[in-house]
């Protein structure tokens, strides 16, 4: 087992064990389920990423005792495009597909995310940057996200801070 350090988890002073196999067991899962729905969601925001739904299947885990739903989306950052910041109502397990991300969530010091790497977001932790870095190539994400099924939305934003 490869013990991976987590920029949500506090990077060097704090990791999580998790291998490859077992995400691409659980997004392979997520998909080859009955309740598979290609492309169910496709958007973009401006310079934002732009999301592609793969599957959102409906799993016996429960949530805070909540019926429970595995959502497996791959995310796709052009050259310099960036996130708002957000939380996400359940927990997220990520392997970069493509390219290098610029990674910060929960109390963690921002990290810079390769392909191949991993990364877990913990339930309503804020996931203040997700960018990439780049001025040339994109970079692609695919998250798999477990979550109340009666969540409204995936990705919930930051409301802006107040100046005084």
């Amino acid at each position: 087992m490869e013990v991976l350090r987590s920029p949500a988890l506090g990077g060097k002073t704090r990791s999580f064990t998790m291998t490859r196999t077992m995400l691409t067991l659980a997004a392979g899962a997520a998909i080859g389920m009955g309740g598979f729905t290609l492309a169910q969601t496709e958007h973009s925001h401006g310079k934002g990423p732009t999301v592609k739904t793969l599957s959102a299947v409906d799993v016996n885990e429960q949530l805070n005792r909540k019926p429970t739903r595995a959502t497996t989306q791959e995310v796709t950052f052009e050259p310099g495009a960036a996130s708002a910041p957000h939380r996400h109502p359940g927990p997220v397990f990520g392997y970069v597909l493509e390219g290098e991300m610029e990674f910060q969530a929960g109390d963690a010091p921002a990290g810079r995310l390769k392909a191949g790497e991993t990364f877990y977001e913990p339930a309503m932790v804020l996931h203040a940057v997700a960018r990439n870095p780049s001025a040339k190539a994109r970079a692609r994400v695919l998250a798999v996200i477990i979550h109340p099924r009666e969540s409204k939305a995936l990705v919930v934003p930051e409301p802006a801070k107040e100046e005084k």
